[in-house]
């Protein structure tokens, strides 16, 4: 493997040629090698008509199927000491002791260490080096090495080049859902329909980890079309809840299913929050004081109400402490009225959310 490349692109599997082509148009004597040594998802060059960093640019610019693209500043043998000593150079060159760094290692190929042992060994180097300190979540500069085979290609870049779905800035709203119940009216007719609306809720309901859910109806009602309905919901939260399951960083909270006639619902939680979401009400963007009072400031449960294909009574617009519409002139199906409620609710108050002490917000009204 040639190491006169200066530029490592990574993109997704089988766009390798297609960044191969569109590199060639911009400098056409730049050398490429994509998918080396069989790694596929990444495309290695060596520029010619222009320099490294200005091909770069223009890579960045005019070639969006290059998801990454890595001005490479060092290129040596991959193994974890030899990379500890030849780095000295460029790390106390490009981080000063007043910054924070983390090593992001990628390694591709058969080695006697692993990944880990790369970001130990040669970040406590860098450390030493520099006087720098380690900051594993958002570091000032980042030191990638990129493994493939034999080769370390080296590249030392600000923190801003990462993506983060957490930056600082950013609060997590799953203590905010924590505290919401969702009342839905069931979709009753035809059992195959109830069977999918239910499932289709079901998973909604769990992908936000609310409270709780309490199927709520109207008097008498048919016991097969409940029943369907049920049915799916439960099939629709054991499957979000198993995907959750595999891929959150934490352990999810599977949503509870309570049963109860909506009328007595409202009899029973009188002195709780209770928001009808129906097109007759206030749009959500014109009452964010009233919903910061009712919702960030309120200790104990918060009632969000959804219909089905018959909207919640009329009756009970007078029991609720608001009653919003979060799309005027749009009817809402049923099975997206309740995740529609949620993500605009959380959008609207969102920045007073993030204002306020978590901590008590995650403990009041337990």
């Amino acid at each position: 493997m040639s190491k006169d490349y200066n530029i490592l692109i990574k993109t997704s599997i089988g766009f390798e040629k297609i960044v191969l082509s569109r590199i060639r148009e911009i400098d056409e004597c730049a050398e490429t090698w994509p998918s080396p040594l069989g790694f596929k998802g990444l495309v290695l060059i060596k520029s010619c008509k222009y320099d490294r960093d200005a091909l770069a640019k223009l890579i960045e610019e005019q070639v969006p199927e290059a998801d990454k693209i890595i001005p490479i500043d060092l290129i040596i043998k991959a193994d974890p000491n030899v990379i500890c000593t030849e780095i000295k150079d460029l790390a106390t060159s490009k981080i000063s002791r007043n910054e924070t760094f983390a090593v992001r290692t990628t390694r591709r190929g058969k080695h006697n260490f692993t990944s880990i042992d790369v970001n130990v060994i040669v970040g406590d180097c860098i450390r030493k080096y520099t006087n720098a300190s380690v900051n594993l979540r958002y570091p000032d500069k980042i030191v990638l090495i990129e493994i493939i085979q034999d080769y370390a290609y080296i590249a030392i870049l600000p923190g801003s080049f990462e993506y983060h779905k957490y930056s600082p800035e950013k609060k997590e709203l799953r203590s905010f859902f924590k505290k919401i119940a969702i009342i839905q009216m069931p979709y009753l007719g035809p059992l195959d329909s109830a069977l999918v609306m239910g499932k289709r809720i079901g998973r909604e309901v769990q992908n936000f980890e609310v409270k709780e859910l309490v199927i709520a109806p109207t008097g008498i009602v048919d016991a097969y079309q409940l029943e369907y309905f049920i049915r799916g919901v439960r099939e629709g939260i054991e499957s979000r809840y198993n995907i959750q399951l595999k891929s959150y960083p934490y352990k999810p909270r599977k949503t509870p299913v309570y049963l109860m006639d909506l009328h007595q619902l409202v009899r029973d939680r009188y002195d709780e929050v209770i928001i009808v979401f129906e097109p007759e009400g206030k749009y959500i963007g014109d009452v964010r004081a009233e919903l910061k009072e009712l919702v960030l400031r309120q200790k104990k449960r918060i009632n969000l109400l959804f219909g089905s294909r018959e909207g919640i009574p009329v009756g009970i617009y007078r029991y609720a402490d608001l009653i919003v519409d979060v799309a005027p002139g749009i009817t809402l199906s049923t099975d997206y009225a309740a995740a529609a409620g949620l993500i605009a609710l959380a959008t609207v108050l969102y920045h007073e959310y993030r204002s306020m002490d978590h901590e008590s917000y995650n403990t009041r009204g337990r």
